[in-house]
């Protein structure tokens, strides 16, 4: 079956755009509030809500596709087309009313990332790819930052909800700290990545994610013109993500596979 990856980058925007609008609405009401996996790991009614808005939205228009949310939510398609969502990437932040979260959701057909939208409530912002067809932040071309050298990068990072896992990463981001520009930790995977490729920051590495933390945001920067990656591999996985300027990447990964061996001692 032939998918047009422009059509699907289309129904993608559409479907982020108004869940946002939702999102943005819901600020500050945002229903009880729950925890998943640990205690720093917040779910809302808001989440829930947004989620099923996304999958109504989607298989209005494509019926036959399939869908998974983190939320739980789960559709089997029949297409060969797969929409990974996050209905709100930094759930935190939103609870809080801080500047951090996004609705991301990406169209994977037969099993690899072809559109993708990221769209940010508070910004009122929108980023979207399609594969081989670039990316755009409201309709207008990105690209990566001109590249540096690694010592005047600034670099984003992120945290896992995972105590133990939380440590590990810090004393790999202090050491980090004595080698680029200085570091930046939003909350949210989705807009790293989206900044990564707009330029807003040099890099952005992160363990432990899951797949519709980056499915989007990693198919947006690839298409901006990032290298993006895992430590060891050459894809990017929910063990490790790494994103960069094609030139900063090679220093870099350097970098962090020293550190992660070093602080796992």
């Amino acid at each position: 079956m032939n998918v047009d990856p422009t059509e699907l980058r289309l129904l993608a925007v559409h479907a982020a755009t108004t869940t946002a609008a939702m999102v943005r609405d819901r600020i500050g009401d945002t229903g009880s509030v729950h925890v998943k996996s640990s205690g720093t790991d917040l779910v809302t009614e808001v989440d829930r809500a947004a989620e099923e808005l996304v999958t109504t939205l989607v298989l209005a228009a494509r019926p036959d596709d399939g869908v998974v949310g983190e939320e739980g939510g789960a559709v089997t398609g029949t297409s060969g087309v797969r929409w990974i969502v996050d209905p709100i990437d930094g759930t935190t932040n939103f609870v809080y009313g801080h500047p951090g979260f996004a609705v991301s959701i990406a169209a994977e057909h037969e099993g690899r990332v072809v559109a993708a939208a990221v769209s940010d409530p508070l910004r009122a912002e929108t980023f979207a790819a399609a594969r081989g067809h670039g990316a755009a932040l409201d309709g207008r071309p990105i690209t990566v930052r001109a590249a540096v050298p690694l010592d005047r990068a600034l670099v984003a990072t992120g945290f896992s909800y995972d105590r133990g896992r939380r440590l590990e990463q810090g004393r790999v981001v202090a050491e980090l700290l004595g080698h680029v520009r200085d570091i930046r930790r939003v909350g949210a995977a989705s807009l790293d990545l989206c900044w990564v490729a707009c330029g807003r920051v040099d890099a952005y590495f992160e363990r432990g994610l899951n797949l519709w933390d980056y499915a989007a945001g990693a198919l947006i920067a690839t298409e901006a013109g990032a290298a993006v990656s895992g430590l060891h591999e050459p894809d990017p996985s929910p063990a490790y993500l790494v994103a960069s300027t094609a030139q900063m990447a090679p220093g870099l990964l350097s970098l962090l596979r020293t550190l992660e061996a070093v602080t796992e001692r």
